[in-house]
């Protein structure tokens, strides 16, 4: 009996185990919030999978982490809104850690850092002045840094707002408005060097005021996920260490797009 009740006791303990074993080997899972409308960081390819920067490493980071993460695309002025209704449980979309950000949600460390510029007609000029602007139409994404900068800074003109920055390249390109401020490199891929960016230039100065543009990109999450938050650092430093950074960086740019 004794025997009996020995091995019955085992049995209960080990089925008591296995269903903790068998949680700890799954995958953490993940989703993740993306845009799909700003290259070349990220955007839909004819295949209709969505591609870019944002999307390599935003995968890179899911399998040094080892979870299991799902790509949730949507408009990115609804990204924080959704993060906060606990739609998606991280962004990877080009989202800079600025000071008025930071008191809805918490960032990872950088994985990139661009600074910003004006795009308009090649020889139109403006140069930062309020005289500059003076009559100007200038196109931003709704909800980005660039809104609220040109909103805050660019006294006289006029501020077009658009869901995707591409439908702002549209715009400029048809002559609606005059000028957009934009993510340089965005600016640069996504339309200098298209067709529809000929005859248009980068003009004025560098804007990069921490106060707006934030200390670069890194992936927003839930205020107080702090756990995520760790292994999402732990995930971006290796991968600077171990070469995939490098690699994916190459697909895209010629230069260090980590920045300062």
């Amino acid at each position: 009996m004794k025997k009996l009740l020995s091995v019955l006791s085992f049995v209960l303990s080990l089925a008591a185990v296995l269903p903790l074993v068998a949680h700890a080997a799954d995958p953490m899972k993940i989703r993740v919030g993306v845009e799909g409308a700003y290259p070349p960081f990220s955007s839909v390819g004819a295949d209709g999978k969505i591609v870019g920067f944002d999307i390599d490493i935003a995968n890179a980071l899911c399998a040094q982490m080892k979870a299991q993460c799902t790509l949730v695309q949507q408009d990115f002025d609804a990204m924080i809104p959704a993060l906060q209704a606990k739609k998606i449980d991280a962004v990877v979309a080009s989202m800079s850690a600025t000071p008025e950000r930071l008191k809805v949600v918490d960032f990872s460390d950088k994985y990139y850092n661009t600074p910003n510029r004006l795009i308009a007609k090649a020889g139109v000029t403006i140069d930062g002045t309020p005289a500059s602007f003076k009559g100007k139409k200038i196109g931003v994404q709704r909800g980005t840094i660039n809104d609220r900068f040109a909103t805050a800074k660019f006294a006289g003109a006029a501020i077009q707002r658009y869901t995707k920055q591409d439908e702002v390249f549209l715009d400029l390109a048809s002559g609606r408005i005059d000028a957009t401020l934009v993510d340089a490199v965005a600016g640069d891929v996504g339309f200098l060097k298209l067709p529809a960016g000929k005859g248009f230039a980068f003009t004025g100065p560098v804007y990069d005021d921490p106060a707006y543009f934030g200390t670069g990109v890194g992936v927003a999450l839930r205020k107080g996920d702090t756990a995520l938050r760790e292994q999402l650092n732990a995930a971006i430093k290796a991968i600077r260490a171990n070469g995939v950074y490098k690699t994916l960086q190459a697909k895209y740019f010629d230069f260090d797009v980590y920045g300062k």
